[in-house]
């Protein structure tokens, strides 16, 4: 049985880009499609934050207006949307997808009693273009999605690594692994696993972090289920 009754799953824009480095691999993404439809057949209601690096990182551009840059990166979080919502419909996943910018002719406005209805109704509902605003990270989106819609947990899949570490195991083959954390020490230790307003946001609203890596094709649904993977942040 599964541990959670509702759910906001984090994927970086670099799990929609499998082992490309820019743009989008529909193989990795029809692998993460399954994992959110057996997920979704167990009962429980699963929303969907989506980043855009794989298209665009705001932060990176240097020679831009920030608030531009940041805008250009939402846009890429909706190309990601789409791309998951047409996986699942294609495995018979009634989806939505919703968009904090305005855009009518692909997707739903945001509607928190909205994206609440579509959960109930068990559909999967994709939140994309971030909160709205430049200057938010995707990891601030999913912290304020979860406060919004009462999700139990938010699971963070990151690409490449399968907890929260005290520095990359990919370049330290001595970096220690946490299997708890509170969100104090994340913030104390500098632990750039989420932004620190994305970890405030779940500390006031004291929000559960799962944080496990998605290389595993079936570490979603284990995480679900109860397994004791990746790090536990509470």
């Amino acid at each position: 049985m599964p541990n959670f009754k509702r759910i906001v799953l984090k994927l970086s824009g670099e799990a929609m880009a499998g082992d490309k480095s820019q743009g989008i691999d529909m193989e990795a993404i029809r692998t993460i499609a399954k994992q959110v439809k057996h997920i979704n057949e167990l009962g429980v209601e699963t929303s969907v934050v989506v980043g855009g690096g794989n298209f665009w990182r705001g932060r990176d551009s240097s020679n831009m207006d920030r608030a531009t840059s940041d805008y250009m990166g939402m846009l890429g979080t909706v190309m990601n949307a789409l791309a998951i919502q047409d996986a699942l419909e294609q495995m018979g996943v009634d989806t939505r997808v919703q968009t904090a910018i305005e855009m009518r002719e692909v997707a739903e406005p945001y509607i928190r009693r909205r994206a609440i209805r579509h959960l109930e109704k068990n559909r999967v509902v994709i939140f994309s273009a971030g909160i709205g605003n430049p200057y938010f990270s995707t990891d601030t989106t999913a912290a304020l999605r979860a406060a919004e819609i009462s999700a139990d947990v938010i699971l963070v899949a990151k690409k490449g690594v399968d907890a929260i570490y005290d520095s990359d195991p990919n370049i330290n083959k001595d970096a220690k692994k946490f299997d708890k954390l509170s969100y104090l020490e994340i913030i104390n230790k500098n632990l750039k696993i989420m932004d620190t307003t994305a970890i405030s946001l779940c500390m006031e609203n004291q929000i559960p972090l799962r944080v496990f890596g998605i290389d595993d094709a079936s570490s979603m649904i284990d995480v679900v289920l109860g397994k004791d993977i990746g790090t536990k942040v509470e």
